[in-house]
C-alpha cells in the first residue's frame, strides 16, 4: 500500500483566506490545494482525494468551506470525507470560526488569537479574540465532534483578516501559527 499523504484541513475556503494560507503554507514548505479554494468548497469528497494524490509535494493544506450554511453543508460532507478517508493522514485541523447560528461547534484543543498567541483550551471568534470556554463556533465544524480527541485541533478567526492583525501584509501570523501548531502536535515536524 502507498504511503498515506499528509494534509491539514482548514474550515474555510473564501478568496481572503486562500490567499492567507497560500502565504502561510509556502513559508512553512506546504502544499496550499489550490484545487479546494471556493466559497462553498467546488469539489466533492472523492474529488478532494484524487487532487490530494496528485498533490506535488506534502503536507498538503487543504479548504473546506460551507459558504455560512448552518447544519450539515456541502463543506461538512467534504471534511467528513476527509476525515473518513483511509488514502491520506489528517494532521489536524484548523476549525475557523464563524457568525453562523445555529451550531453545535466543536470542542478544541487550543486557538490561535488575532495577534498569534496560542490560548489552551480557549476558543475564539470570528474576530480572532478569545470567548469564554473550549466551544468553537464555526459553519463548518460541527462534524468534526466525533473527531475530538483523535486530531489536533485549531481554533482561529477569520483567515487573512481579524481586524488587519492577520493580513498579507503583516505576514499572516495568526493562520501561519495555527498551521505550526498542527505540525508541531501532529509530531509532523519532528519526522
Amino acid at each position: 500500500m502507498a504511503e498515506r499523504k499528509p494534509v491539514i484541513i482548514v474550515t474555510d475556503g473564501d478568496a481572503t483566506a486562500y490567499h492567507a494560507i497560500k502565504e502561510a503554507s509556502q513559508a512553512l514548505n506546504l502544499y496550499p490545494l489550490e484545487a479546494s479554494r471556493g466559497n462553498p468548497t467546488p469539489l466533492t469528497g472523492a474529488e478532494l482525494l484524487e487532487a490530494i494524490a496528485r498533490a506535488p509535494r506534502s503536507p498538503v493544506v487543504v479548504m473546506v468551506d460551507d459558504r455560512g450554511q448552518a447544519g450539515t453543508g456541502k463543506g461538512e460532507k467534504d471534511l467528513e470525507a476527509l476525515m473518513n478517508a483511509d488514502s491520506i493522514e489528517v494532521l489536524g485541523v484548523v476549525a475557523v470560526a464563524a457568525n453562523t447560528h445555529p451550531v453545535e461547534g466543536v470542542q478544541i484543543d487550543s486557538s490561535v488569537s488575532k495577534t498569534g498567541k496560542v490560548m489552551a483550551g480557549r476558543a475564539v471568534d470570528k474576530g480572532g479574540n478569545a470567548v469564554r470556554g473550549d466551544v468553537l463556533r464555526g459553519d463548518t465544524v460541527d462534524v468534526l465532534s466525533d473527531d475530538v480527541g483523535t486530531v489536533p485541533i485549531i481554533g482561529l478567526g477569520d483567515p487573512g483578516k481579524m481586524g488587519g492583525h492577520d493580513s498579507i501584509g503583516h505576514g499572516v501570523p495568526a493562520t501561519r501559527k495555527a498551521l505550526e501548531e498542527i505540525l508541531q502536535r501532529s509530531g509532523y515536524g519532528a519526522r
